[in-house]
């Protein structure tokens, strides 16, 4: 048995091999329909500027198409990068979400920013933009309570009044500013276990409740690929693993490649070494390797909520992963889960591993 776990969704919009920017997009908000079938919590849509095999640029509107094709699941960002945004626009973006699917919009926030000097240059900021993290985020939170101490006569319209759950992507100082501020945190498990555990224990201590989060909530980001043997589940992570190692080298995400095309290629060591790395660090398995596996990071981390980040090239594969994931965790047997979501630091009923 595991402590009250949701389990959400994180897509990227990544092209495939073969296919366009508009077929990724598509893709994205079609996830979220068979998803939301599937009883996952929240579906979150990411920000990436420039990045070749990533269609995925602008959350907000993404957003709106993924709320406009379902009708229970929370829809979000995983995140809006704020750094490249000036705080105001993104108060009135949410709040025009939040307006049109009430209930039903979260609003996670990172502090990244262009991972380039023309894509800073473009989009007119600079490295020096994401230690000004905090005091954008305090501006934002300020136009949603009416409380802008910034521009106090600058009034976000229509997000004044609404409540849109902010959540913290862990990156840099991103964990200390949600404690401080009462946020929810996102982070996800790229430095070790003992890293993980240290940054999440720091944030717990020095917590301060907030209205939205009276205690801290954790959510764990992760690649996590189920299927009905352990090969098949790690033949999911080949074209991403691909993709990452190949931008060690290249400094370009390529499309996402078929697995197998992928494992044909003659890598130097270099290669081979980077491609090996890449595909470290993920659950994947079958349905009892992965619930061991799941079991081992829930409790050891105490996370409220585990965030799927899983891309591959296989949309048929990667759905049924996440039906395997659903049927293992419990929330595809449980009628009515995506409906009224509890705000993110109520207690939820416990949910089951296999």
């Amino acid at each position: 048995m595991t402590p009250a776990t949701r389990y959400s969704i994180l897509d990227r919009s990544r092209t495939r091999h073969g296919h366009t920017h508009a077929e990724a997009l598509r893709d994205t908000v079609q996830l979220a329909i068979d998803v939301e079938k599937l009883g996952y919590h929240r579906f979150w849509v990411s920000e990436h500027h420039s990045v070749p095999g990533i269609a995925g640029s602008a959350p907000t509107v993404l957003a709106a198409a993924v709320a406009a094709a379902t009708s229970r699941i929370r829809v979000g960002t995983g995140g809006v990068m704020l750094p490249n945004h000036q705080p105001l626009v993104v108060a009135e973006q949410f709040g025009v979400l939040e307006s049109l699917f009430p209930g039903r919009i979260d609003m996670g926030l990172g502090r990244s920013v262009g991972f380039t000097n023309g894509i800073r240059r473009a989009l007119g900021h600079d490295k020096d933009d994401a230690d000004r993290f905090a005091d954008q985020l305090t501006e934002l939170l300020g136009y949603f309570t009416g409380d802008q101490a910034a521009h106090p006569q600058v009034h976000a319209r229509p997000a004044e009044g609404l409540r849109v759950p902010a959540f913290v992507l862990a990156t840099g100082a991103g964990a200390a500013t949600a404690a401080e501020l009462g946020l929810p945190l996102v982070i996800a498990p790229v430095h070790g276990e003992q890293r993980l555990l240290d940054a999440i224990g720091d944030y717990r201590d020095r917590f301060r409740p907030s209205e939205q989060s009276p205690r801290p909530y954790v959510v764990i980001a992760s690649t996590i690929a189920v299927a009905e043997t352990t090969e098949q589940a790690r033949r999911l992570l080949v074209p991403e693993a691909w993709s990452t190692a190949y931008s060690r080298a290249h400094g370009v995400f390529p499309p996402l490649t078929p697995a197998e095309d992928v494992l044909a290629l003659d890598l130097t060591d270099r290669e081979r070494a980077q491609f090996d790395d890449a595909m470290r660090g993920h659950l994947h398995g079958t349905a009892e390797e992965v619930a061991a596996a799941l079991r081992h990071l829930v409790e050891g981390t105490s996370a409220d909520e585990v965030l799927v980040t899983t891309s591959t090239f296989d949309r048929a594969g990667l759905l049924d992963s996440h039906r395997r994931l659903a049927e293992l965790t419990g929330i595809a047997a449980r009628p009515g889960t995506a409906e009224g979501p509890p705000s993110a630091g109520s207690p939820e009923e416990v949910r089951r591993i296999a």
